[in-house]
Order: C-alpha cells, then structure tokens, then sequence
C-alpha cells in the first residue's frame, strides 16, 4: 500500500478541520480527493506531506511514517500544489537542479528526463529565465516538471488543470498515466470532475472534514442510483444531501 491514512484528526488550530479520516492510495491508482472549497482536502495533504502534524491518527507511506525517517519519507512524495511555489533568486536550471540535488539523483540520467518534460512544456528555451517571472500557467508547468523530474513512488497533485492550457492538460495525464504504469501511486484533488471521471481508478469525497465514502464509480453509481450516472451528478446529490441534512439539524437547534 503506497499511502494509508487511519483516523486523521487535524488542522490549523487547537479545533479539528479533519475528523477521523481514514482512507488509502494502492500502487499504480489514480485516486481523486474530491470535495467542495472548505471539506479538508487541502488540510488533508498538507498533513500527508509534513507541512502539519496530526492531532491524532497515523500517515504511512510505504509503511514509513514521517517519525521514523523525517528525509526518506519526503523523498519518496513528488507534490505539485495549487499555487506554483517557485525562487525569486533562481533561474529555471537552478529550480531543475535543486530538484536534483533534494532527491540524490543521478545528474546525467535526470538531464535527459528534464530535456524531455522541458521540450513537452515548451520550456527549452527558458532554462535561464526566472520563473518568478512566468505566467501562472508557465509556474504550474515548471512545478510539473520538477515533479516528474523524480522517482518519487507518490505523486499528490492539488487542482492542477488551473491554468494549464488544453495541450498542456492533456500533457500531464499522458505523465500520470506513465507513471502509473511503472507502479506510482497518485493523489489528486481537483473540481474538475469529467476529467476526474475519465481517468482516476477511484474516488475519496470529503465533506467537513470527514470521508464521506470511498469507491469506485461503478460502486458510486450502485450507493446513489437515483443521483444519476456522472461523477458530477453523484457528487453534486450528495453535497445537496449533506447541506440539507445541516439545515435540519441547525433547526433542531
């Protein structure tokens, strides 16, 4: 099992956003976190990569917690968040080669994988440029590229068609899907749900901080049968379900 997480309780403060979530990640699966602004889902993953420590409950990856080997558990995610975070001071080789350096990787082996991803993002060109000074979608793709740079055996990917252009779309799910091929293991998050629906093997929703259910589509479609037959329906009848269900509970009050 590439990722587990059992009874996650989280957040920013001494109050929980995340409520026993429990869910994992198989090797060689595409799994879509999905949820409305708000659920969790980016606590979620900003606790799975180390940026948050967890009120209580367990992350593994590949059986390593980030307690037993702080270093080797972070080398083995690749991340690319929702918002490129890049170097003001470093050109674009420098953001290549620091990747290099993080991961212990081999230099030439890694040019030739980088040379590839460059020229599939149309980035060749721009190895001496800043990339504080790209366009967000030019940011998203050197993310992409430093991502795919490395061997890392789980790639967490938040809402990343956000300023992708369609070729370039369609560029990283040719990427997931290689990787997936040699055995890596993938979270994404996104609210772009055709496009979830295509390509992820199955599905965590998550609503105020809880797993809602976790399935495949075709085990969605037989929980919700009168939701309709698209990821969007049965997501949308659910979210309606669970607001209403708020409501009443909020009258109760």
């Amino acid at each position: 099992m590439a990722l587990e997480v059992t009874n996650l309780v989280g957040g920013y403060s001494q109050i929980p956003v995340l409520k026993n979530i429990s869910f994992n990640v198989k090797d060689g699966e595409l799994v879509g976190l999905i949820g409305l602004n708000g659920a969790g889902k980016s606590t979620t993953i900003n606790h799975i990569i180390g940026l948050l420590t967890p009120f209580s409950g367990t992350i593994k990856i590949n059986g390593m917690t980030i307690n037993d080997d702080v270093k080797s558990y972070k080398q083995q995610i690749a991340y690319i968040p929702e918002s490129p975070i890049v170097y003001k001071e470093l050109t674009l080789k420098e953001h290549l080669e620091m990747t290099m350096m993080a991961y212990n990787l081999n230099k030439e082996e890694s040019w030739k994988r980088a040379n590839r991803l460059l020229k599939m993002f149309r980035l060749e060109n721009k190895l001496d440029w800043f990339p504080d000074n790209f366009s967000k979608g030019m940011r998203q793709k050197v993310m992409i590229t430093c991502a795919f740079l490395t061997d890392a055996n789980l790639f967490i990917i938040d809402e990343p068609f956000l300023g992708l252009d369609p070729l370039a779309v369609n560029d990283l799910l040719s990427l997931i899907a290689e990787r997936k091929e040699k055995g890596a293991s993938i979270l994404m998050s996104t609210h772009v749900l055709d496009t979830a629906q295509r390509y992820c093997d199955r599905f965590v929703l998550v609503h105020d901080g809880v797993v809602r259910t976790e399935a495949t589509l075709a085990d969605l479609r037989k929980q919700f049968p009168s939701a309709g037959n698209s990821l969007n329906d049965i997501y949308l009848d659910l979210a309606k379900q669970d607001k209403s269900n708020e409501e009443t509970r909020a009258g109760e009050k």
